[in-house]
């Protein structure tokens, strides 16, 4: 199954969720690597829009197609999430919740609702777990962001 993420350029080949790991991100405290993807090109540059700011977007951007495993993923429905798992920022419930189950190492993938469109997926890609190397890049394009996006 293929699942994509919006990068830096120079971290587009990356697969251990460097940047995950360095700063944290909704699902994951810092220090706990994660790969943040989604269910297509269209979430994942919504994503990417809702967690930068107009000024830090790159010159040098990437959209990443991976490959994964469609078996051994983990679901998640709304349901089992934190309650305040849509917040902004994200609390610190949703890192722990996201961080415990990416170090316990159970599952390579975890499905879970987007905090932006709860009736799409992304997919967090666990670096940790054994099975992480049938991770595959199939691409790495070069990505102009639309300014007009973020316009306001």
């Amino acid at each position: 199954m293929l699942v994509y993420r919006v990068s830096k350029t120079k971290y587009a080949a990356d697969l251990k969720g460097e940047g995950a790991r360095l700063w944290g991100g909704r699902w994951n405290h810092r220090m706990v690597g994660c790969l943040y993807t989604s269910e297509s090109r269209a979430l994942a540059i919504l994503e990417y829009t809702v967690n930068i700011s107009l000024d830090d977007i790159p010159r040098a951007l990437s959209l990443v197609t991976i490959d994964i495993p469609d078996q051994k993923i983990m679901v998640l429905k709304e349901s089992a999430l934190p309650g305040d798992w849509k917040s902004i920022p994200a609390p610190s419930s949703t890192k722990d919740f996201g961080s415990d189950l990416l170090l316990a190492a159970d599952q390579p993938v975890i499905k879970i609702p987007s905090a932006v469109l709860p009736s799409e997926y992304n997919y967090l890609l666990n670096p940790r777990h054994a099975e992480s190397e049938k991770f595959k890049i199939k691409d790495i394009a070069d990505f102009v962001y639309d300014v007009r996006i973020k316009q306001s």
